[in-house]
């Protein structure tokens, strides 16, 4: 397998589904299932990190555009829809 680094959220994505289709089938042995088992939460990491690392761009899109950082009620940045 790639590198976080090396693999793009769509293919992890695409990744994990297999996996999961694999596990619910019953098929494998405990090993693999677990090996499997680990695979998957690494992915699922990957794809947290890629997804709060894009809306932190986001929000920095968002100061850059208006000059500067818009808050919201709860005083959190606001950030634009992707």
């Amino acid at each position: 397998m790639t590198t976080e680094h090396e693999t793009t959220f769509e293919k992890a994505f695409e990744r994990l589904e297999h996996i999961l289709e694999g596990l619910n089938k019953g098929q494998t042995t405990l090993e693999e299932s677990l090996s499997l088992y680990e695979e998957a939460d690494k992915l699922i990491l990957s794809c947290n990190k890629k997804l709060a690392d894009a809306e932190k761009k986001i929000e920095i899109l968002t100061k850059n555009r208006a000059g500067e950082l818009q808050l919201g009620a709860d005083n959190k940045p606001q950030t634009q829809p992707m």
